[in-house]
């Protein structure tokens, strides 16, 4: 059974900083496309942030400049940097691995920033 392994949410202050993990096995993240979505209450969930097995990355305009999407390979683990956080950055924030059709979630971990 495929995991994603989420950690790093919490409670934090307009223009302040999160790190989240997402770790997962190595037939996931040498093979998969890793990414970071986020759901606000009473929205679709959006891409935020992907990264390839080979390391070429892509985030979204809205967070352009302010996260980072990062691969640690020693530990399968896959990063989002969060800094100068606003309060529309607020939602449950999922590890997504894809490949092609195959789609697996992680079980979301709660970002609240406050103004």
């Amino acid at each position: 059974q495929v995991q994603l392994v989420e950690s790093g949410g919490g409670f934090v202050q307009a223009g302040g900083s999160l790190r989240l993990s997402c770790a997962t096995s190595g037939s996931i993240f040498n093979y998969y496309n890793m990414a970071w979505y986020r759901q606000a209450p009473g929205e679709k969930r959006e891409l935020v942030a992907l990264i390839r097995p080979d390391g070429t990355a892509n985030v979204e305009d809205s967070v352009k400049g302010r996260f980072t999407i990062s691969r640690h390979n020693a530990n399968n683990t896959v990063i989002l940097q969060m800094t100068s956080l606003k309060v529309d950055d607020t939602g449950v924030y999922f590890c997504n691995a894809n490949r092609g059709v195959v789609d697996f979630w992680g079980q979301g971990t709660q970002v609240t920033v406050s103004s």
